[in-house]
């Protein structure tokens, strides 16, 4: 089983967000990790004090944000993109159609990408 690991500014936040806001099911938490799952996605959150947020050889910390995400097929965007927007979830930008759907990009609370998708 593959597991996506993002790190976050704040777990408990990130916690709150995944399920409340993407219907993740909370699976395990412990100090500075938690582990959420959804469907087949396994997804692990790991704050600045968990052993994922150690400084590398060079000196760079992992930190969260970027452009790299995770894909969440949904049946209505829309619907979906209004009900995330009157709980001020943040968007890169507007739903975009493809030859394969429509496409959005959120954030979680520490600006990791998820990419909201409704095939045709």
């Amino acid at each position: 089983m593959a597991s996506v690991r993002y790190m976050v500014n704040d777990v408990h936040s990130a916690v709150k967000f995944y399920s409340e806001a993407l219907g993740f099911e909370l699976k395990q938490e412990f100090g500075p990790m938690a582990i959420l799952a959804k469907d087949d996605l396994t997804l692990w959150v790991a704050g600045p004090e968990s052993s994922a947020g150690r400084p590398m050889p060079d000196g760079k910390k992992p930190e969260p944000g970027g452009w790299n995400r995770f894909v969440l097929q949904v049946e209505d965007l829309s619907a979906l993109v209004t009900t995330l927007k009157k709980q001020n979830v943040k968007f890169r930008n507007e739903i975009v159609s493809g030859p394969g759907g429509q496409q959005i990009l959120c954030e979680d609370p520490s600006g990791n990408v998820i990419e909201l998708f409704q095939p045709k």
